[in-house]
């Protein structure tokens, strides 16, 4: 596998701090941390975000960016998680990361995913995939079954897309709808938390910040 290597940038007050330190003896350099990931994930991610990027299309987030921003924060997400994750699959994760919404908001098939990317990675996708045969309020909980009876990173995905989809709401939101958007990440955290303990605690503070917009 290829290292990579984690360069941190470190404040200008802390620095003098560290200089001084190490003038007098008092700590040793820290040694750089490799952080080593699969042998073509960069390979895998460009496959992933371009047919990501073409099936989606001309498509918008409410605010008005395209949905590939959407598609790449989900993925930033599962990459910290990674490496806060002891185990993580980010082979596999990435992909669905970036891939999760293709069959819910496009004309994709199934075996069109099996075909190009495997059956894992369709099969999670079609979990992540709310079935619109059912009413519209057992939609969600469907979805979270299914999600449950994959690999945890297949949980941790869903996580990392709620954190990303909690921004302030559009202006033409009611106060109902943002309350039962709400109650949505709440009831996603408390389904999927075992999946992943540090996006569950990325969500668990994010649904704290967006109870703001429920007032009134």
């Amino acid at each position: 596998m290829p290292e990579i290597w984690l360069n941190i940038t470190i404040p200008m007050t802390e620095r003098i701090q560290i200089q001084s330190a190490r003038e007098s003896h008092d700590i040793q350099p820290v040694p750089r941390v490799p952080l080593e990931f699969p042998q073509g994930l960069q390979t895998l991610h460009q496959r992933a975000v371009i047919f990501a990027a073409r099936k989606h299309g001309e498509q918008r987030m409410l605010d008005g960016l395209p949905y590939l921003v959407h598609l790449s924060n989900v993925a930033m997400e599962i990459f910290f998680a990674a490496t806060q994750t002891e185990g993580f699959n980010l082979q596999f994760a990435l992909p669905v990361a970036l891939l999760h919404d293709v069959l819910e908001d496009t004309e994709t098939k199934e075996d069109e995913l099996e075909l190009l990317f495997g059956k894992d990675v369709a099969r999670a996708v079609k979990a992540l995939t709310k079935d619109d045969k059912l009413p519209a309020e057992n939609r969600m909980s469907d979805s979270l079954r299914r999600i449950k009876m994959q690999a945890k990173e297949v949980g941790a995905i869903k996580l990392a897309d709620r954190i990303t989809n909690l921004q302030p709401p559009p202006a033409q939101w009611t106060k109902e709808k943002i309350r039962t958007y709400r109650e949505e990440a709440v009831l996603i955290h408390a389904e999927l938390k075992e999946a992943n303990a540090y996006l569950a605690e990325r969500l668990q503070g994010e649904i704290e910040k967006y109870a703001v917009y429920c007032v009134g």
